[in-house]
């Protein structure tokens, strides 16, 4: 009989942090430009322990399958390899991205200034556990978040900023906005776990 093959030690942390990933929970990049950007958005995924990346790349620039990111230079350098240990799924365009998380019942969140017309709220105010299943939504570095993505969200949240520069790098802006999301995600399961009798 064989012996067990011991886990390697990254193995063994992947299996220790598997609890505190906030399930259902998925960032969407919308024609990102930058891969190094890519990269570090992976890498924040990871750390603060949201679930999937959705790349929306209408360029086609990226890979297709999620071995091939792995092996991708620009991704795996950016990510601190963290793109070994975190799902990402690219999509042509947004209306197929749109089309796949709505069949399998997430509600979209975008990352954008007030929006005339739709529910707005700044991301220190915003309910991010009303929803079961959370697609969180970020646009282009220069051009923002497309209309049709918009369209389809249920909420705009924004970053408050009091400088002279009133933008963040999407590496930033998906920190400030994912560390908020799974605080609230987490403290809210824990809250359920609490009050559901043994």
């Amino acid at each position: 009989m064989s012996e067990k093959k011991e886990k390697s030690p990254l193995r063994k942390r992947a299996d220790e942090i598997k609890p505190y990933v906030c399930k259902n929970v998925i960032v969407v990049l919308e024609n990102p430009a930058d891969w190094k950007n890519v990269g570090m958005v992976i890498r924040n995924v990871n750390a603060i322990g949201a679930e999937k990346v959705y790349v929306v790349d209408e360029a086609r620039q990226m890979p297709e399958s999620w071995q091939d990111m792995r092996a991708h230079k620009t991704l795996f350098k950016a990510s601190a390899s963290a793109v070994k240990w975190t799902f990402v799924k690219r999509f042509d365009d947004t209306g197929s991205c749109l089309q796949h998380l709505q069949k399998n019942n997430f509600r979209s969140v975008a990352t954008s200034p007030h929006i005339k017309g739709k529910k707005n709220a700044s991301v220190e105010v915003a309910n991010f556990t009303k929803y079961k299943k959370l697609a969180m939504w970020f646009g282009n570095e220069s051009d923002g978040i497309s209309d049709l993505a918009i369209e389809s969200c249920d909420l705009c949240v924004s970053i408050p900023m009091h400088g002279i520069i009133e933008s963040f790098n999407l590496a930033v802006s998906t920190g400030i906005v994912l560390y908020e999301v799974t605080k609230q995600r987490r403290a809210f399961e824990a809250s359920r776990r609490r009050t559901i009798p043994t």
